[in-house]
């Protein structure tokens, strides 16, 4: 039975690291003493202790420690024995190169599909999804492979924006983007504001948060999914 809650973001204007969510994880994690965490994403290119020392400190609020989990002898074993698990954000090219280079894909999809509480944000989002093809990140680093988790039968966008009238800019938006992404593929995309988050639990996958998602399918208009809709019934 998967338990999981896949964040857009860490942090919204106005609130610290986590704060936001903090709630939502002591209900996630409260069968949890310790939550290991994977720091291989890191963003800003900080380093991997430097990562864990900021999400500790966030825990610590829930009364719940944090260890990363390169500070495992074992890092599969750390997987599999782990009370709880977050994946946080940054680059997702970097990310998944981590994963699959130290073979924690599998096993980490085992955990989660075992009821191993899982929190994603951002880029530990992005890899629940069948694939990293839809991630806004620079492909910095070479994975081996597109393909991530699959517990959840759709591609998460994270950060999603909407087109700013105002704007002068003329580029791409994130919809042209991910229109672009279904010319080739035909996975359902979710556009995850900043402040929503996904709760992934069983058969379902509810949207969480006051903001609406925005639904994409291959030659379908998108669809705007209001708070506290199951996405399976679109799935």
């Amino acid at each position: 039975m998967k338990n999981l809650l896949l964040a857009s973001t860490s942090t919204i204007y106005g609130s610290g690291y986590l704060e936001y969510l903090l709630p939502e994880l002591k209900r996630l994690f409260s069968d949890a003493k310790e939550v290991v965490f994977i720091p291989y994403a890191r963003p800003s290119g900080i380093s991997c202790n430097e990562y864990t020392a900021i999400t500790s400190k966030a825990f610590s609020v829930i009364d719940i420690s944090v260890k990363g989990i390169h500070e495992f002898t074992d890092e599969q074993l750390a997987l599999k024995n782990a009370q709880g698990i977050f994946v946080g954000g940054g680059n997702t090219f970097v990310l998944v190169k981590e994963l699959y280079d130290r073979n924690l894909m599998d096993v980490l999809k085992d955990s989660i599909e075992r009821g191993v509480p899982y929190l994603g944000t951002s880029a530990g989002s992005n890899i629940c999804g069948v694939s990293m093809q839809t991630t806004n990140d620079m492909p910095i680093v070479k994975p081996p492979n597109y393909t991530t988790l699959e517990v959840i039968p759709l591609n998460i966008n994270a950060h999603y924006l909407d087109p700013d009238p105002s704007s002068k800019h003329k580029g791409e938006t994130r919809e042209i983007r991910i229109k672009e992404f279904h010319v080739y593929n035909d996975t359902p995309v979710l556009g995850l504001r900043e402040g929503s988050w996904l709760e992934a639990v069983k058969k379902a996958i509810v949207l969480k948060g006051n903001l609406t998602a925005r639904f994409f399918e291959k030659d379908q208009t998108p669809v705007e999914i209001p708070p506290g809709t199951n996405l399976w019934k679109f799935l």
